[in-house]
C-alpha cells in the first residue's frame, strides 16, 4: 500500500489568542482529490497554509514524508494556487507560462497547450494585469498545473470562473489525479466537490 501524501494529526492553530483550528486530523492518499468544506471562518484556508508550511501549528503535519517547509525543495514537488500572485512586470501571459516551464522543466503541457486548455489564446500577448479576474485565475491555475508536481493545493480555485470553465476545471483536476497527482482544495463549488472526498471543518471550540 502506498504511503500517504499527507498526514495531519491533532492540528491546532491560534491567531490573536483565538482558536482557528483545533484537533484536525487528515490523511490523504496518492491520487486522491479532497475537498475541504465548511462555513466561512472555520479555518479552511488556515489548514491549507499549514499543509504548505506557511502557517505554524501545533500537532503533527507531514507532507510527502516530511514536515512542510517554505523552501525550494518542498515547492519542487508542491504547487499552490491561493492569493493572486505577483506578476512579473513586462512579461506577457505566454511568457509567464514559458518562464514557468523553463524553470521547472518538462511538465503536463507545453506553453501553447496550456494557453488552449485554459482558454487564454486570445490574450496570450497581453500583460496579466490587463486581464479580467477570471482570466487571471485561469492563468494562475495554468501556471500551477503546467509544471511537474506531486501535490496541488488550491484555495477556492473557482474564484472568478464561469460555470463552463468550472466544469472544465473539474475534468483537469481529475486528469491530474489520474496521472498520480494529489489534490487538496478549499472550495464552495458543488461541481468541484462532487467527485472529491469531503472533509468538513467546524468552528473551533
Amino acid at each position: 500500500m502506498s504511503e500517504p501524501i499527507i498526514v495531519a494529526r491533532d492540528v491546532g492553530v491560534e491567531l490573536g489568542g483565538a482558536p482557528v483550528l483545533r484537533g484536525v486530523d487528515l490523511t490523504v492518499a496518492p491520487g486522491e482529490v479532497v475537498a475541504v468544506l465548511g462555513a466561512n471562518g472555520v479555518g479552511k484556508t488556515t489548514l491549507l497554509r499549514c499543509l504548505a508550511g506557511l502557517q505554524q501549528a501545533t500537532g503533527e503535519v507531514s507532507v510527502l514524508g516530511r514536515p512542510p517547509a517554505d523552501e525550494p525543495e518542498f515547492w519542487r514537488e508542491v504547487a499552490m494556487v491561493g492569493d493572486e500572485p505577483a506578476w512579473y512586470p513586462g512579461l506577457s501571459v505566454r511568457e509567464h507560462l514559458e518562464l514557468m516551464r523553463a524553470v521547472h522543466g518538462s511538465g503536463r503541457w507545453e506553453a501553447r497547450s496550456a494557453l488552449e486548455s485554459f482558454e487564454l489564446v486570445g490574450c496570450a500577448d497581453r500583460a496579466p494585469s490587463s486581464l479580467s479576474t477570471g482570466q487571471r485565475q485561469r492563468l494562475s491555475l495554468a501556471m500551477a498545473l503546467l509544471r511537474p508536481s506531486r501535490l496541488l493545493l488550491l484555495d477556492e480555485p473557482e474564484r472568478g470562473l464561469d460555470a463552463a470553465f468550472r466544469e472544465r476545471l473539474a475534468g483537469l483536476l481529475a486528469g491530474y489525479a489520474a496521472d498520480g497527482g494529489t489534490v487538496v482544495m478549499v472550495t464552495h463549488d458543488p461541481r468541484l466537490a462532487e467527485d472529491a472526498r469531503h472533509v468538513a471543518l467546524e468552528v473551533a471550540a
